[in-house]
């Protein structure tokens, strides 16, 4: 059994810098951190590995500099970690990424068994972007089933039954077949330091890179040409107004904020 994880790079600091060109981040020169939602799910590989035996695949859509994130990933336990990366592939959208990634998964498959039973694990989205699209769409070009916003998740054999967030205070518990995609919540574990060990033998394994000439991709389906998607602006908010700190014992602080919720006609 494989299980894939999705992970992406995604930027450190909370003020980021926009392309007024092409509406997209400008991600070079500043600090990156692994996406902190993907972490949970490279957690629900490695616990399948330990479980199970599966083989824990790791894989990244980005710059050259993402390669890190594999590292860490690769520290923490994973097996092996693809890296897809091609100028070509810059400025995709949710549906570009997505179709990208999918043909990453299939290049992969195709040293496997066709039989081979497998699991794609998503974060439920990216802190950059927050639109929680990859994870479904990545199923839909796989040709899977998915079950999103998932944090409880159980394998026998080749059927997962998981329990899903739906409403508040309300969960529904799904089971399907493998191959299926699934997206996880913060809830669903407490991922796992690297080691010492761990680092020293991520840098000693090799991290394949995968251009779109490797990957077959089509210029019309990949990128910023591939992308689907129309930005007319964008832009970092402006932070309006002045902070307001609350002094004195909690009751009188309790008594202040209300009455600045009900001068705001905020209740």
């Amino acid at each position: 059994m494989i299980v894939f994880v999705c992970i992406k790079q995604v930027p450190g600091i909370s003020e980021v810098r926009i392309d007024p060109k092409t509406n997209t981040l400008i991600r070079e020169g500043i600090p990156s951190i692994m996406n902190p939602h993907d972490k949970h799910a490279v957690e629900l590989g490695l616990a399948l590995k330990e479980q199970h035996g599966a083989e824990v695949i790791v894989l990244s859509m980005g710059p050259p500099q993402a390669e890190e994130v594999l590292r860490e990933a690769l520290a923490m336990g994973a097996d092996k970690a693809y890296l897809l990366t091609d100028r070509a592939f810059a400025g995709a959208d949710t549906l570009a990424t997505s179709h990208t990634l999918a043909l990453g998964i299939k290049y992969i498959l195709k040293d496997y068994p066709k039989d081979e039973k497998y699991l794609v694990v998503c974060g439920v989205q990216a802190i950059d972007g927050d639109t929680a699209q990859v994870g479904p769409e990545l199923a839909e070009e796989l040709g899977i089933p998915q079950i999103t916003y998932v944090f409880k998740f159980e394998l026998k054999g080749d059927i997962i039954k998981v329990e899903r967030a739906f409403r508040p205070e309300e969960t529904v518990i799904i089971e399907t077949k493998l191959p299926a995609l699934v997206s996880v919540l913060k809830e669903i574990n407490h991922p796992r330091y690297p080691t010492m060990l761990g680092i020293v033998k991520a840098y000693k394994k090799n991290t394949e890179k995968l251009n779109a000439e490797k990957l077959n991709a089509k210029k019309e389906q990949i990128g910023l040409t591939g992308s689907m998607t129309e930005v007319w602006k964008i832009f970092v908010p402006e932070r309006k107004g002045e902070h307001i700190i609350l002094e004195g014992k909690l009751e009188d602080q309790v008594k202040q904020l209300v009455e600045y919720l009900k001068e705001d006609n905020v209740i």
